[in-house]
């Protein structure tokens, strides 16, 4: 594996009111390619802004960021969305899905901001995506159609559909019940064992621990860094067929 993440010394200030609060101080990590690596703390200890930072939805206040071998650690807002669109994969815990686009057009979403791809690239890019997810039955649908993990699914389908270097996900299982929760967690170790690179904010141990690497914050810092060499995720066969 090699390095597809480096953070040194990374910080993150906001100013409200004249007062300045740290969310992030003196960040240093790395993350290998291939990795699944889960991020938890407690509510407030920073792992939503190291998270916005990673996907390049925000900038550090200082420190170096470096993603697969270039410093992105003060591009414009333009340059951070052509990045984010290319090489990052996003899944958030309330799915945004777009109500009147179906699954399909949905999944395409992203592709539209490519240029020099026909329709044919396009469709076929989006079928073996939904493929992967278990949702090709489902392309016609609408999201009201769908229950949440199968929502959450077509979520997923989204955001590989660029091939992202990196997938990012925020509480993915934060709205649904623990039968769908299972089911896209058993989708994440899937995709790991096919080779993404995934890092997932959880609230949830047992969520946690299925990630090859576990991640701990605490007031901004990193205070645990446990590496979980013999991780046997459970099979994903049987759970993917709860949602």
């Amino acid at each position: 594996m090699s390095a597809l993440i480096n953070l040194t010394n990374i910080s993150k200030a906001f100013l409200t009111e004249e007062i300045e609060t740290r969310a992030l101080n003196g960040i240093n990590l790395t993350i290998e390619q291939g990795e699944y690596v889960s991020l938890s703390g407690q509510s407030g200890c920073g792992k939503s802004t190291l998270l916005s930072l990673l996907g390049l939805l925000d900038a550090p206040t200082q420190g170096q960021y470096m993603l697969a071998g270039s410093d992105v650690s003060q591009l414009s807002r333009d340059q951070r969305a052509t990045i984010r669109s290319e090489k990052i994969g996003f899944v958030f815990q309330s799915f945004n899905l777009i109500s009147d686009l179906s699954v399909f057009e949905n999944v395409m979403l992203p592709l539209t901001y490519q240029s020099g791809l026909n329709k044919a690239e396009i469709t076929k890019r989006v079928d073996v995506v939904l493929e992967k997810v278990e949702m090709s039955h489902r392309k016609n649908h609408f999201p009201s159609q769908l229950s949440g993990g199968q929502q959450q699914r077509v979520a997923v389908a989204r955001a590989l559909v660029n091939d992202p270097a990196i997938i990012l996900a925020d509480e993915p299982t934060g709205n649904l019940d623990s039968k769908n929760a299972q089911a896209v967690l058993a989708l994440f170790d899937k995709l790991h064992q096919e080779g993404a690179t995934i890092c997932m904010v959880t609230h949830d141990p047992a969520s946690a621990k299925r990630a090859s690497r576990c991640l701990e914050m605490f007031d901004g810092c990193l205070i645990k860094d446990q590496r979980n060499v013999n991780n046997t995720a459970p099979s994903h066969k049987a759970e993917l067929a709860a949602s």
